[in-house]
Order: structure tokens, then C-alpha cells, then sequence
């Protein structure tokens, strides 16, 4: 994904409060969000190329979402795809700590990411972008193709509009949330950053949600994760404009055991 914005304990009523644009080639083949057959806990969408995914939550409670590092002088045509720290995650049976751990010792071998893994009860940030793993603390945060809270134009206001919808400590409605990631609007040229993709990019990537000729928000996403366990996942997907294709909605509750988890394949 390309844009995360997430309240983590918050709100008096719900222990994680998450929104998210997946930007993509329109080209690149996906599958809406869905129970997996071959991982029936498992909520996500695929990445039908590579066969991994950008974000997901489990029966369990487990949560994981990727956003890509963007830096194209570093890039790595033959680097393993960053969809399977997603769903290595989500499809194995350890702690979000102990899997952090592990995948120290390997994140060098992937293109840059940024990475949240959490449970029921903690939530965790690493990049293999020059920022150790650490666990956070309640906060709102944003994070889109740079380190966690990098002060992006796009970034600030998201974190703004969110932080302004939970203020007041009533239900939320899903809705209200993703209307905050339709937000088309662009910033001026000199608050732009400059990431190495040409002045023009910069200009189409700074917006909320992303609309060109080949590149954009292909779908969004709103999780809503409640104090007592009830789970409320929201999708909507695009193709090349700002109105949604299709809308897919789920309501689970948190199951335990954690092992219940499947075993995870290697990426």
C-alpha cells in the first residue's frame, strides 16, 4: 500500500482504527479481499503475481499491513516480492515480536518496505530503511513511502482528518473513514518531496488518492477492530477513477487460540 493512516488504542472503543489506499499499475492482476481458500482465517486481498498480499487480519487478531520504501536508485527487479512479509506473517504461528526478529536477519535481501505486524495486544513497526523495529505506543499515526510519520503533505492530512474523526469517542461509521482516502486534492510544488521519480510523479503521488493514465488507488480499505473483539473490514476497489467498482464488507469476532494460525510458507 501507499497510504496508512492508523489509531492504535486511541478511542475508547475500538483498539485499532485503520485506513488504507493500495496504489498499483492498473495492470497488475489482484484479487479482492476475501476469506482465503487455502487459509480460511486469513482475510486479505492477493497479489495474483507473486501470490502475497499488502494487508490482512486473521480470526486470531492478527494484523499486518506493507507499504513500499521509495527509493528507485536502490531498486532490485530480482529482490523477493515484500507481499510475503504480509503474509508470512499472518500465515505462521509466532508472536509479531519473535517474526520481527526473524526477519531481521533477512530484510536486507528485499526492496525497501515498512512494516506493521501486531495481535490483540501489541502493535509493531519495522523498515529496512534505517529505523530499528519498536513496538508502539497509542498514538495516531500516518505512513505512506518513507519512514513511519514522515511529514508528507498527504501523510499530515490524513493523520488531521482521522484524528479529528475519533476526537469526539462515539461508534464510528466506516464510511465517514474511507471518505477520508477519496481525497483527490493536490499540494502546492513547494511542500512536494522529492523521492527520485521527476517533479511530474511527485505531483501524481501526492494526493490521498491517485488517479493516471496507468497508476492509481486500486482499492480501500477501513478496519475497524473493537475493544471486545468485533472486527468490521470494509474494501472498495477502483479501476482507474474515483468511483468504486465493487464494495466488499465483513463482520467477524477474534477467535483464540493463536494456534489455531496455519504454518507459514517461505517466501
Amino acid at each position: 500500500m501507499c497510504l496508512v493512516l492508523f489509531a492504535y488504542k486511541s478511542h475508547p472503543l475500538y483498539s485499532l482504527v485503520f485506513a488504507a489506499n493500495r496504489d498499483e499499475f492498473y495492470d497488475r492482476p489482484t484479487r479482492s479481499a476475501s476469506f482465503w481458500n487455502d487459509a480460511p482465517d486469513l482475510l486479505a486481498g492477493r497479489d495474483l503475481k507473486e501470490g502475497g498480499t499488502w494487508f490482512g487480519v486473521t480470526r486470531q487478531g492478527c494484523f499486518a499491513a506493507l507499504t513500499n520504501f521509495r527509493d528507485p536508485k536502490s531498486h532490485r527487479n530480482q529482490a523477493p516480492s515484500r507481499g510475503w512479509l504480509v503474509s508470512s506473517y499472518l500465515l505462521g504461528t509466532v508472536s509479531p515480536e519473535e517474526y520481527l526478529k526473524e526477519l531481521s536477519a533477512k530484510a536486507g535481501d528485499f526492496n525497501g518496505f515498512n512494516l506493521l505486524a501486531g495481535d490483540t495486544g501489541r502493535l509493531f513497526y519495522c523498515s529496512n530503511r534505517g529505523m530499528p523495529c519498536r513496538e508502539l505506543p497509542p498514538g495516531v499515526y500516518g505512513l505512506s513511502n518513507h519512514l513511519l510519520d514522515t511529514p508528507w503533505p498527504k501523510v499530515e492530512k490524513g493523520k488531521s482528518d482521522l484524528a479529528g474523526l475519533i476526537r469526539p469517542g462515539g461508534r464510528l461509521d466506516p464510511k465517514e473513514i474511507m471518505q477520508i482516502l477519496r481525497d483527490g486534492s493536490r499540494p502546492d510544488d513547494t511542500l512536494l518531496p522529492d523521492t527520485g521519480v521527476g517533479l511530474e510523479w511527485e505531483r501524481i503521488l501526492s494526493s490521498l488518492f491517485i488517479t493516471s493514465p496507468i497508476y492509481g488507488t486500486r482499492s480501500s480499505y477501513v478496519l475497524l477492530i473493537e475493544n471486545g473483539g468485533g472486527v468490521t473490514f470494509l474494501e472498495k476497489t477502483f479501476n482507474g477513477g474515483p468511483d468504486p467498482e465493487e464494495t466488499a464488507h465483513f463482520q467477524f469476532r477474534i477467535e483464540v487460540p493463536h494456534d489455531k494460525r496455519r504454518a507459514a510458507p517461505e517466501p
